[in-house]
């Protein structure tokens, strides 16, 4: 298995799995026509000279090098909110003190924000069922940061991902029914497409300008914000392993969580590190997997590589793996340990 940039012979098998998702992915769409311009920026992206986090998007694919078929997804949004606005709900609590009752209130707030413009989005991840076995979804999601770690300058200091809000069992989310249901002439599914294919100016159209009390609103609204949705909990916990937080910013559809990390910070990125390869032989016992890349941009992969690290800066690299990989004696990789 590797990870490649995706290329346009991909968008076929990229339509299929974007059918095969959970309708709630919403940076994902089953749309031929949006997967292939997607496809079209992330091409200009990996090609270009940049010296700083602009509107680039790094959109990459999951291949099994055996039978060539594409099997997952994830992505980089070098900086959003830079030509659109990127809302969420900031959570602020706001203590009173009454001397006269000797009552103390805590209240709530959610008021709408744009804190995170210019910061880098992980997200679209998505793997084929049928993969979901063997390491594969941390070497998609960790993929990202090696690719962050090589080329640190193309994205900003803080990295954040918008984590999908709970549902119930009918895809219906309590947050919006009792909220966002009240200002859109939109079903929520709707709503929640158009801002996730990056139309979002609506929501500072219609959506109310002052802060909302939390505890207005319905108990099971209340007790969905800053929940996750079930089928992404496993998403969730490895981004917490990488170092993520929760930020107190909320998406402003279904309540899910917002969470980064500075990217100096990033697990995967702090213990990796370069090295040369000294040589390419037979696998042996004292190798370990590691997940490594190669360095060249336009020609980034990824994959678990088996190695016998020599020092600090060489490394035996097992020949078949590195092979399939395009690696040769006397490259530089980047590699950190499983």
């Amino acid at each position: 298995m590797r990870v490649r940039p995706a290329i346009m012979a991909d968008l076929d098998r990229l339509v299929d799995l974007a059918s095969g998702a959970s309708k709630g992915l919403t940076t994902l769409p089953a749309n031929r026509g949006i997967l292939e311009t997607r496809i079209a920026d992330s091409i200009i992206a990996f090609e270009s000279d940049v010296d700083g986090p602009g509107g680039e998007s790094y959109f990459m694919v999951l291949e099994d090098t055996e039978t060539g078929k594409v099997a997952g997804t994830c992505a980089i949004y070098a900086g959003v909110g830079l030509s659109k606005a990127f809302y969420n709900y900031k959570i602020l609590k706001i203590t009173q003190y009454s001397h006269e009752l000797n009552v103390t209130s805590t209240s709530h707030l959610l008021n709408l924000a744009n804190d995170y413009q210019g910061a880098t989005e992980v997200g679209t991840l998505y793997l084929d069922p049928e993969y979901r076995k063997d390491g594969n979804g941390q070497l998609l999601a960790r993929s990202r940061y090696l690719l962050m770690g090589c080329f640190a300058s193309r994205f900003s200091d803080i990295v954040m991902a918008e984590m999908r809000g709970w549902q119930d069992k009918d895809g219906k989310s309590p947050l919006w029914e009792a909220l966002g249901s009240h200002f859109f002439q939109l079903p929520f599914p709707d709503a929640d497409y158009i801002s996730g294919v990056g139309n979002n100016q609506f929501i500072a159209d219609l959506m109310p300008k002052f802060p909302i009390y939390v505890e207005l609103l319905p108990k099971a609204a209340q007790d969905v914000i800053g929940k996750t949705h079930d089928e992404t909990r496993p998403a969730l916990n490895l981004l917490k392993k990488e170092g993520f937080r929760f930020s107190n910013a909320v998406d402003v559809f279904d309540g899910g969580p917002c969470v980064d990390v500075r990217l100096e910070d990033i697990r995967t990125i702090r213990h990796s590190r370069l090295a040369t390869v000294r040589t390419l032989i037979d696998r042996t016992k004292s190798m370990s997997r590691h997940l490594a890349c190669t360095i060249a941009l336009k020609g980034f992969q990824s994959s678990w590589l088996h190695m016998h690290p020599i020092n600090r800066d060489t490394v035996d690299l097992d020949r078949t793996e590195a092979e399939k990989l395009g690696i040769s004696v006397g490259d530089q990789i980047r590699y950190v340990a499983d």
